[in-house]
């Protein structure tokens, strides 16, 4: 990685152990374009696909999986070199500051429809569909590793993941509020994705330089006061074997069964809620209630924080899911023509998409302090590699399964009217199904081995061994 990049500011901050407010929120502020990105990928890019570009349910839903095996190369490795690669700004910092501008430029020409057919559209979006991924993990993946690296405080990594995951969804909501502007203000299709697609890309490279530059100082502070941050070369193991570690890590395998089947469920809903509004509920645009959802999840993550103080993360968990649970099957049965009940349910199913955002994430980083008491070694990079991944698994997975209902119901792309039914898999695709991952993501969290004072015992320990490995 190139060296030469301008010294950030380097003016007095806190002493290390306490974030201020600022440096909190231009870290949350890195994973806003991330939100902005993903979200309107998750909402809008299926019917993109389907009705602006013109390409089948099924074609269309194969896209987006067809990066997801470049993605399985691509994370883990990004999250290897992510810990190994040494500069003046640290291993995770130059990652972030290289791939800001090819990340918003990628995901602009995700958005054009070129003058081609089927097979030409296909392989252009798998193209860029797949190049905007290597950009999201060379910026995104090194971001999300900062939460372990900017604090060791059990209460202070909770705060961290509820600025970043809020920040997600105020720029999740701020693409869907474009999104309904730009729907009222052009007419034609193709150039309201255009438009608002070059709007977002935009918009998502800024807070990344905020977050870099704003969040520096104490990460320096950080690796000074806890040099065992810093990788020692001659501790270095095998990539292959480094996955073997991490599998064996019993507490990280439930994160991953909780994480994988609470993000499946919300992108295979969040995929659906376009085709669910327009062609179930006969409403004409499917931005407001896909904003009413995320924009409520933004106040209900720092419920979820206080909850998680007061009953523990896997209490936290149990709640929130089990509350949207009962929104999931409100949907399912909901008639058309009940709007005002459509707009209360998306609102009330906030609580459970804000508990299945900041969760998992605030597990990790015990997790990975978890791996440093058994093997001696930190590892953030390859653990958030693997949960980047099934994030953008989940996303891929969710747009592959709603276009193969599509398809095998009958759906018609550009069509009006649906068959009854390709109707009634929109309906299972925003109940029953998404409501079966959510209710295995309760189970498996029944299984999560560290609880808030197993944690302190862990820090106690580590504490102790750092004190003994400097003298």
């Amino acid at each position: 990685m190139a060296q030469d990049f301008p010294q950030p500011p380097t003016s007095p901050s806190p002493a290390p152990g306490k974030l201020s407010f600022w440096a909190k929120l231009a870290f949350g502020a890195g994973d806003m374009g991330a939100g902005m990105t993903s979200n309107l990928i998750a909402f809008s890019f299926l019917i993109f696909l389907t009705s602006a570009a013109g390409l089948d349910p099924l074609i269309a839903g194969t896209v987006l999986l067809i990066g997801k095996v470049w993605d399985a190369v691509n994370d883990p490795m990004v999250g290897y070199l992510s810990d190994r690669i040494h500069t003046r700004w640290g291993r995770r910092y130059p990652w972030m500051f290289l791939g800001a501008l090819p990340f918003g430029l990628t995901f602009f020409l995700m958005w054009l429809v070129p003058d081609l057919g089927q097979t030409g559209k296909f392989w252009y979006y798998v193209l860029t569909s797949v190049l905007f991924q290597v950009f999201f993990t060379v910026v995104n993946l090194p971001y999300t590793t900062l939460t372990a690296e900017l604090s060791q405080d059990y209460d202070e990594r909770t705060e961290l993941t509820a600025f970043r995951l809020a920040s997600s969804l105020l720029g999740a909501i701020g693409a869907l509020a474009l999104g309904l502007v730009v729907t009222q203000v052009i007419a034609v299709e193709q150039q309201q994705y255009l438009v608002l697609g070059g709007l977002c890309a935009v918009l998502s490279v800024l807070p990344i330089f905020w977050c870099i530059f704003g969040t520096y100082p104490f990460a320096k502070q950080q690796l000074q006061a806890n040099p065992v941050l810093i990788e020692d070369p001659s501790t270095r193991i095998p990539f292959l074997a480094q996955l073997k570690i991490v599998f064996s890590n019993r507490a990280f395998l439930v994160i991953v069964g909780i994480y994988m089947f609470s993000w499946l469920a919300l992108q295979a809903t969040a995929s659906i809620i376009p085709f669910y509004v327009t062609f179930w509920m006969g409403i004409d645009s499917y931005f407001l209630p896909a904003l009413l959802v995320q924009g409520t999840a933004i106040p209900m993550m720092f419920v979820v924080n206080l909850i998680s103080k007061r009953v523990g993360k896997q209490g936290a968990f149990y709640i929130g899911i089990g509350s949207w649970l009962i929104v999931q099957t409100g949907l399912f049965f909901l008639q058309p023509g009940q709007t005002a009940a459509l707009y209360l349910l998306c609102m009330a199913a906030s609580f459970g998409v804000a508990t299945a955002y900041v969760v998992p994430w605030a597990m990790l980083p015990d997790v990975i302090e978890l791996d440093e008491l058994q093997t001696g070694q930190r590892r953030e990079g390859i653990f958030y590699a693997f949960m980047t991944l099934l994030q953008k698994f989940g996303l891929a997975l969710g747009l592959f399964l709603v276009g193969a209902a599509l398809e095998t119901s009958g759906f018609v792309s550009e069509a009006a009217q649906q068959p009854e039914s390709a109707l009634t898999a929109i309906r299972l695709f925003m109940g029953p199904m998404p409501m079966l991952m959510l209710i295995a993501s309760m189970i498996i969290i029944r299984f999560y081995p560290i609880t808030r004072h197993v944690h302190e015992e862990m820090l106690l320990k580590l504490a102790e061994r750092r004190k003994q490995d400097a003298q």
